[in-house]
């Protein structure tokens, strides 16, 4: 896994499309300069999950764009997706990575900064450290880390590093800054009247970041 396909993630929540196609959602948001997709539908059941899962698939393959599974080991497998997110409460990576094979995408969820120097211990491709605010799209979220937070982190991680909870287009900059590979967002993009701007306007702040950032360094 490349580092650019953390750059600016989504992550899905057919709650929030306002009754649009959850695929033609992802397409458009692709389109803007998503560069890599997550499936986290909670309240899905298994069969309309696995459907879902393989309607996005097949559009992302056109696109080239990973397709992560949230959580369910079972669905990532029965549509061969590029990889699955795991929490702290979910499935032992060790278990994961198992049942995957060693060339599947795994990330894996950090709340604080005991569980990411706990993640230093693991190989897997990427932490998501959440949440770095709050948010309104998962309610059993721990405290948020905010941006002190995330400095800290990605001080002593070896792994790559998304952020994800109540990021927008207000804050990208500042998290890029703070030393994030990438940005995820759910509503800032699903529930957008124009998928493909949003995603656009995000892509361009986090590549200026990225920018000012190398340089910096």
């Amino acid at each position: 896994m490349n580092r650019e396909d953390l750059n600016l993630y989504l992550v899905t929540d057919k709650e929030l499309a306002n009754g649009k196609a959850l695929e033609d959602i992802v397409e458009e948001a692709v389109k803007g300069g998503v560069s890599m997709v997550q499936i986290r539908e909670k309240e899905a059941n298994s069969k309309d999950f696995y459907q879902l899962a393989r309607t996005v698939k097949k559009v992302l393959e056109k696109y080239k764009v990973p397709l992560i599974i949230n959580d369910r080991l079972d669905i990532a497998l029965a549509v061969d997706a590029e990889g699955l997110h795991i929490g702290q409460s979910d499935l032992p990576y060790d278990v994961a990575r198992k049942i995957l094979g060693p060339n599947k995408i795994i990330g894996l969820s950090v709340e604080n900064i005991e569980q990411a120097k706990q993640a230093n211990q693991l190989d897997v491709d990427y932490i998501g450290l959440s949440p770095v605010f709050s948010t309104q799209t998962k309610n059993d979220i721990a405290k948020p880390l905010e941006l002190d937070g995330v400095k800290e982190i990605m001080s002593f991680s070896k792994h790559p590093a998304v952020a994800i909870g109540g990021i927008n287009s207000a804050n990208t900059a500042d998290i890029i800054k703070a030393g994030a590979d990438g940005i995820a967002v759910v509503s800032a993009i699903v529930c957008a009247k124009d998928p493909c701007n949003a995603a656009k306007e995000l892509k361009e702040i986090i590549n200026k970041s990225l920018s000012l950032k190398a340089i910096d360094s």
